[in-house]
């Protein structure tokens, strides 16, 4: 395991991305907001997916320069066609453009269509709680991996959920970022990189039993997934409910695909046509003083935490702490990369025609 600090990561992404042809401007907005997840313990969606980017360049599936466009620009909602680029520039404008509504309307909404993976959701909700905001963010995904409660085969993806709120009285913003599956892809690629065995309940064999090796289940075509909880005993369906929701809101509002398959034929495509979903709440139109809805806020905090714990060396914490706690040790010690991972940058590097700076 090797140890960076973000800015040497940053710097990493970005010569990538401009031997791809983006802007400084982009590339920066672009490294920022993926080495922000690496920095938070979201290993699985920082610079980790740099080289499944690349592959998919190469391929011919991302426009990675392509320049976002506002195709509806309304008072409280936007729409915007991300013309097959990467997912984070246009996710930023949308939930930028959502909080710039809501400080007018109360409530403001973005919407993106013909985008790829966006990186971490939680980054874009934490935008509108920096903004004095409640965020939420949301979005469809480039593959069929999760297997609905009771079925056979995989239907839908990951479909990430990311809400965030002030903290109140200038403290931490609660931030919940959750896959609405038991565990992320990228963790399925985390534990292959490190050679590590997949705990059961995250990988099912296409018997439908559990499959606990980790390069078997990433390289699975279709990839086996289970829903958040498991399976029914375990809540599996509350799981699969949340995930529908998200691609009802991502996909199906913007008439984007599920899962990379077009709903109309059951088949893929050249792109993966994902689409997202953005939503800013200005809490001042809705109390009567700032100071009340901080009041509130922090009595909730301090109501949750104050919980006796089970384990007294483990205190009881709110969404966004644990990562916060990441975030803060990460900047004094580095991001760890893991030997395969730092193999995987080489070579994606070497494919785009940029600077290798990592180190040998």
């Amino acid at each position: 395991m090797r140890i960076y600090p973000a800015e040497t990561l940053r710097r990493q992404i970005e010569a990538v991305l401009a031997a791809w042809g983006l802007a400084a401007e982009r590339g920066n907005l672009i490294s920022g907001l993926m080495v922000e997840a690496d920095l938070r313990g979201i290993d699985s969606h920082g610079i980790g997916m740099l080289p499944h980017y690349e592959t998919r360049r190469q391929n011919g599936m991302i426009f990675p320069a392509a320049e976002p466009v506002v195709e509806t620009d309304s008072p409280a909602f936007c729409v915007i066609d991300a013309g097959h680029s990467l997912g984070h520039a246009p996710g930023a404008l949308a939930m930028g453009m959502a909080i710039e509504k809501a400080r007018v309307m109360g409530v403001g909404m973005g919407l993106v269509k013909r985008s790829n993976h966006y990186g971490a959701a939680g980054v874009y909700a934490t935008m509108a709680a920096d903004a004095g905001m409640i965020g939420m963010s949301m979005t469809g995904t480039s593959q069929r991996s999760i297997v609905p409660t009771f079925a056979m085969e995989p239907m839908y993806s990951t479909n990430p959920i990311a809400f965030a709120v002030p903290g109140p009285n200038g403290q931490h913003p609660i931030v919940l970022d959750m896959a609405t599956s038991t565990v992320a892809v990228g963790k399925l690629d985390i534990a292959r990189r490190t050679g590590k065995p997949l705990p059961e309940g995250w990988a099912l064999t296409p018997e439908g039993q559990p499959e606990t090796d980790a390069q078997t289940a990433f390289d699975a075509r279709p990839r086996r997934m289970t829903p958040l909880g498991g399976d029914r005993e375990r809540g599996s369906h509350k799981g699969y409910g949340l995930a529908v929701m998200v691609d009802i809101l991502s996909s199906v509002l913007t008439g984007s695909w599920f899962g990379a398959h077009d709903l109309k034929t059951g088949k893929t495509g050249k792109h993966h046509m994902i689409g997202s979903f953005f939503l800013a709440l200005d809490p001042d139109m809705f109390r009567d003083s700032r100071e009340d809805f901080d009041a509130d806020m922090a009595a909730l905090v301090d109501f949750l935490k104050s919980t006796p714990p089970l384990d007294p060396d483990q205190p009881v914490m709110v969404a966004g702490e644990p990562e916060r706690i990441a975030k803060a040790e990460r900047e004094k010690t580095g991001i760890p990369v893991s030997d395969k991972l730092f193999e995987e940058l080489r070579s994606a590097a070497e494919s785009s025609g940029a600077a290798f700076l990592l180190g040998n």
